[in-house]
């Protein structure tokens, strides 16, 4: 399950429902503020003022800043669990290759169509607590990439390196850098990220399985690079 993206303490959780409302209308802020301007301009007096709220109603729920951006990336992963989820069962059964090159293209998909996902999610590390953050937000996508492997009958091994892991944080840096060089991740990338992860899973797990960048960019049908 998705654990904290960072050292602080969870965020408290409302009984009543105006104080559920009051959770959800701060959550909204926070990802209204974030798409205007970042992590940057980020912070709870900033929020409180655009609100018309008290900080202390604020910090109520979320002790720190940390905490409430820990809630807007808890919701931006399981939204993107929900459409893998419905994309995985959208394809019924296809063959490794064409599976996993189909979920990195969705996953890249909801990256592109969510820039304050994108932020939270594939961000790099700005403090030393965001370092131990950014390490399970890792783990828990390896988990996600793990599950969907058993499914196709392929068991990760128990011992360290963490496969799956190592996988998704391959392909990941090709969004990365994607988005670092064109503002989006392009089909381009999209393609060398599944073509990565499927390179090494091959090779670790024993696959004898011949896959090239032209299979993936039929599968997203995008013409062959001549």
């Amino acid at each position: 399950m998705y654990r904290e993206i960072d050292g602080a303490p969870a965020a408290r959780k409302p009984s009543q429902a105006r104080s559920r409302e009051r959770v959800e209308k701060v959550v909204a802020g926070a990802d209204a503020l974030l798409a205007e301007g970042g992590l940057e301009r980020f912070s709870i007096p900033t929020l409180a003022e655009r609100l018309g709220m008290s900080r202390r109603s604020i910090y109520l729920f979320f002790p720190t800043p940390y905490d409430l951006l820990n809630e807007v990336t808890r919701r931006y992963i399981a939204r993107l669990e929900d459409h893998l989820a419905q994309r995985l069962t959208e394809l019924g059964k296809p063959d490794m290759t064409e599976m996993l090159a189909r979920m990195t293209f969705a996953a890249a998909d909801f990256h592109n169509r969510n820039p304050v996902g994108r932020l939270l999610i594939l961000g790099g590390a700005v403090t030393d607590n965001s370092y131990k953050a950014q390490d399970m937000n890792k783990r828990h996508l390896g988990s996600l990439a793990r599950n969907i492997l058993l499914e196709y009958g392929f068991v990760m091994p128990e011992s360290p390196p963490d496969v799956a892991t190592i996988a998704v944080e391959m392909g990941t840096a090709c969004y990365r850098h994607s988005y670092g060089s064109h503002g989006l991740i392009t089909d381009d990338y999209k393609v060398e990220s599944a073509y990565v992860m499927l390179l090494y899973l091959n090779h670790t797990l024993g696959i004898d399985q011949t896959v090239t960048r032209d299979d993936l960019r039929r599968f997203l049908q995008l013409p062959d690079v001549r």
